[in-house]
């Protein structure tokens, strides 16, 4: 992830890479990241609709990808709006799950495993 403003993410990556093409056939995302027992997945849409001074701040806010690329409009760029995350705590008994669609606005949680389903 290059940049974040509110629940959208932005990516770069080269136009002649695999992951590029695949986008653009499937463009439907799904990113985990975890730290100790905590994990977060949010799913959205890739859109490679992302403006010019947006391709430029992470060009230039990024020290990797001016030593790899000429320019910024080497890159390509896109976006992905979250629109579904979720969040499992498998630090407590038991584990916690917590559901977000941001399209509707609803939140649902529970619990983790067979063993601590709600009744």
């Amino acid at each position: 992830m290059m940049k974040m403003e509110g629940t959208t993410l932005y990516f770069a990556t080269s136009p002649v890479k695999e992951v590029f093409r695949q986008l653009h056939n499937n463009p439907f995302v799904e990113i985990m990241a975890s730290e100790s027992k905590e994990f977060v997945k949010v799913s959205g849409k890739a859109n490679f609709d992302v403006d010019v001074e947006t391709q430029k701040w992470i060009y230039e806010h990024n020290p990797v990808l001016p030593r790899l690329y000429t320019s910024f409009y080497k890159m390509a760029y896109f976006k992905v709006e979250i629109e579904e995350m979720d969040h499992y705590d498998l630090e407590p008994t038991p584990p916690m799950f917590k559901h977000l669609n941001l399209n509707d606005n609803t939140v649902n949680d529970g619990y983790v495993g067979e063993r601590y389903s709600k009744k």
